[in-house]
């Protein structure tokens, strides 16, 4: 059994339960399985929650057999209980002595901390205070200094009615990114809000982030965001890419073989070679006009030979590309998530596709083959993947355009961690039955997304669990943990090597690496409301307790 601390609680925690207007999935997903508890990745093992009294409180343990009371470090000005339609208090720790806040009410709370992990804390100063209008959520935040100016980026979430929609759910999600920098008079100083960027999307973003020095932001969702207005002004791109979408038309066509994928795209009448702007490296192509909107532009599905791949201008109506592959790989999209192009299939590949699918439709069914037909309704629920919408997507921050689009159509997202705090935080995906963990690399626009980690067999596991409600790791990824609604906790390690002698019992074949699997459970009948993970401990809190487990034991 895994040692389990419980720290009583003397006010309960803030929990804010939906209303009856918050019906839709967006609200349950945003606000009803919100994660009360947030976890400081600048200082090892402290978390931080809110209770009924407005009082940020912090429990940081060094030692299990001695965990203190949980401590007030701030306490929110307005009176948080006397708001009708508030939201959870959320936070997000932006740097070692900066965070934001937000007390559910409307109102954001730049405050500077100092340094929080010494043992004598200092007094929490607000920085910035202001009233943004209706409640909304911080889901990030990160501060860096550029030419001696402090600047803080944060992300906002709301869940708004949609006038507009009248065949779905009737709302839609805002994010809000805030550029909030320190400005300097004589000799006083004062944080003010210099931009003011918003993004709708139809569905609740499971990632968002902005980049480290405030370029661009990325976001994974199932359904796509758009940019919609910066700093008051709309964003004209959004008629143009709707008038683009409206058209049925591709605008260009691709080819594949093993070697190579040529593509010919479709340009209006009389344009001249000079007029055509083609920019083309390993992992990335735009094809556009002068003057123009790009006709093709995005992320290749894999590298490509730059410096072997051509164009050529055909009869003034078309250019057709030829892309040397790098691996003798077939791609299933040339631009992952662009859809103004259509593939068109070689005569002599559909020819060889159908022999080998001839079995599927032969007048006996399965007449050459062992075993009863395929039952669709046999694939278990946990093995359906996500829509076909869903996709991560690299907005620039100075344009608000999308430079980056990824389909995670196939690919399960399983949750978001902060391994490096000075970094984006990670997010993972299912592949297949397994679970891998992508650091996203801002400054490298080649290789966006590093594959720092997996979890084997963890992304058929979570998908089991039925009344899972948080999903974490540890960030030196030791560990993976699945909570559920009520008291149990699912831990899964990593492989590590046997003393012992073992063998498979069927195959007969020598073990070297087992990875073993714990349950805790937790003596309360409460529901859990935060889960947060270090390397050593796993944190659970429900309304009146808060749970430490050891799960690892320090170097």
């Amino acid at each position: 059994a895994l040692p389990t601390y419980n720290v009583e609680l003397d006010s309960a925690v803030a929990e804010v339960k939906l209303r009856d207007d918050q019906y839709t999935l967006d609200h349950m997903l945003a606000f009803g399985m919100y994660n009360y508890l947030h976890c400081d990745s600048w200082y090892s093992d402290s978390v931080y929650f809110v209770d009924q009294l407005g009082r940020l409180l912090n429990v940081t343990v060094t030692l299990d057999t001695v965990i203190g009371k949980p401590i007030e470090v701030f306490r929110l000005p307005s009176d948080i209980n006397s708001c009708d339609n508030r939201l959870c208090a959320s936070m997000y720790f932006c740097s070692p002595t900066w965070v934001a806040v937000s007390d559910g009410t409307g109102r954001l709370f730049i405050i500077k901390t100092g340094k929080r992990g010494n043992s004598t804390a200092e007094k929490w100063e607000i920085m910035f205070n202001q009233d943004l209008g209706d409640p909304f959520t911080v889901i990030y935040s990160n501060c860096y200094v550029k030419s001696t100016e402090h600047i803080v980026e944060i992300l906002l979430l709301r869940v708004e009615k949609d006038e507009v929609d009248e065949r779905g759910s009737g709302f839609h999600v805002s994010l809000e990114w805030l550029t909030v920098t320190r400005k300097t008079n004589d000799d006083s100083e004062k944080y003010v809000i210099t931009e003011h960027r918003i993004f709708h999307g139809k569905s609740v973003p499971h990632y968002a982030a902005v980049e480290p020095e405030g370029s661009g932001l990325m976001i994974a969702s199932a359904k796509p965001f758009i940019a919609i207005e910066k700093d008051g002004v709309p964003v004209k791109e959004n008629e143009e890419h709707m008038e683009e979408n409206e058209t049925n038309d591709p605008i260009y066509y691709w080819q594949q073989t093993s070697d190579d994928v040529t593509v010919t795209v479709r340009l209006p009448e009389g344009i001249a070679k000079e007029d055509i702007l083609f920019e083309l490296t390993p992992g990335h192509i735009r094809v556009g006009l002068k003057g123009q909107l790009s006709l093709m532009e995005g992320q290749l599905h894999a590298s490509v030979d730059h410096e072997s791949s051509t164009w050529i201008l055909k009869d003034g109506k078309s250019i057709e590309i030829s892309l040397l592959k790098k691996d003798d790989s077939m791609w299933p999209e040339l631009i992952p998530g662009d859809r103004k192009g259509q593939f068109v299939m070689d005569p002599t590949q559909a020819a060889e596709i159908n022999e080998h699918l001839m079995h599927l439709t032969s007048a006996e069914l399965n007449s050459d083959r062992d075993g009863g037909p395929c039952n669709a309704q046999e694939v278990e629920e946990c093995d359906l993947g996500p829509e076909d919408t869903s996709c991560l997507t690299r907005f620039e921050g100075s344009t608000m355009k999308a430079t980056h689009v990824v389909s995670l159509a196939s690919h399960q997202y399983l949750f978001t961690v902060a391994v490096d705090p000075a970094k984006m935080p990670c997010f993972c995906l299912r592949h297949d039955v397994d679970a891998l963990l992508w650091q996203p690399q801002a400054d490298q626009k080649e290789n966006m997304w590093d594959h720092v980690a997996t979890f084997n067999a963890f992304g058929y596991v979570q998908a089991s669990k039925q009344d899972k409600k948080f999903t974490t790791c540890a960030p030196d990824y030791s560990y993976a943990a699945v909570c559920e609604c009520l008291r149990r906790v699912f831990i899964y390690r990593q492989p590590s090597s046997l003393t012992t002698v073992l063998y498979n019992r069927k195959e007969g074949r020598h073990v070297g690496q087992v990875a073993k699997q714990q349950v805790a459970s937790l003596e309360t009948s409460d529901p859990i409301l935060g889960f947060r993970s270090t390397n050593e401990r796993l944190f659970v809190l429900t309304a009146k307790n808060l749970f430490v487990i050891k799960v690892n034991v320090g170097n």
